[in-house]
């Protein structure tokens, strides 16, 4: 008899530290690190694209479900903290920013010629030398190279700041590629899903 109301009284309290579990492991503050994106953009490289769009809403609508399920579950805490703000104040991101933001004017003339393109994962992609002299694309060639450096250390850094495991850097680094062809000025290329190119 025993056992059996202690079985009785365990099941509750494990279904609990299972739910908690799910609700932890599929937590990612997304509108948090998009609007964390769209500023450091916008610090960085400016603000000469289209204004924002709401864009993802089918995945918005199901992170206000699973919002509303974990407050029904877990109680108001839950809600709170999914509206918290990330961190991307530490020393080695304010340092990434600043040098993804000095390197910006040097490269924006390459893009405005077309030489230059926002690949589809949101890195930056050497699309054609037409027009370069070759001291011109050695230094397109550098200055991708670490601009691109630059950007996957900032994802990192962030999903190292805000304790996201490291599968987590795929999804910043979706949203700062939405973020960054977003604020792309017109005329320049962006790579569609499929791999071909348009200009904006």
């Amino acid at each position: 008899m025993r056992r059996r109301l202690r079985r009785m009284t365990l099941l509750p309290v494990l279904l609990v530290l299972v739910i908690a579990c799910v609700t932890i492991n599929i937590y990612f503050p997304a509108a948090a690190v998009e609007k964390a994106a769209d500023k450091i953009v916008e610090e960085t490289w400016g603000t000469e694209g289209a204004p924002p769009q709401k864009e993802g809403g089918e995945k918005q609508s199901q992170a206000d479900m699973l919002r509303r399920v974990a407050t029904f579950l877990m109680g108001p805490g839950v809600a709170y903290a999914q509206e918290a703000d990330i961190n991307v104040t530490t020393p080695a991101i304010r340092a990434l920013k600043e040098s993804i933001g000095q390197r910006s004017d040097a490269i924006k003339p390459y893009m405005d010629r077309g030489n230059v393109g926002i690949g589809k994962d949101g890195l930056l992609v050497v699309r054609t030398s037409v027009g370069l002299s070759l001291k011109e694309q050695a230094s397109v060639n550098r200055l991708v190279q670490a601009e691109n450096r630059d950007r996957e250390a900032l994802y990192s850094e962030i999903a190292k700041a805000n304790n996201f495991g490291p599968e987590r850097i795929a999804d910043i680094r979706e949203i700062f590629a939405r973020s960054w062809m977003k604020n792309a000025r017109a005329g320049w290329w962006i790579q569609e899903p499929g791999g071909g190119w348009r200009q904006r």
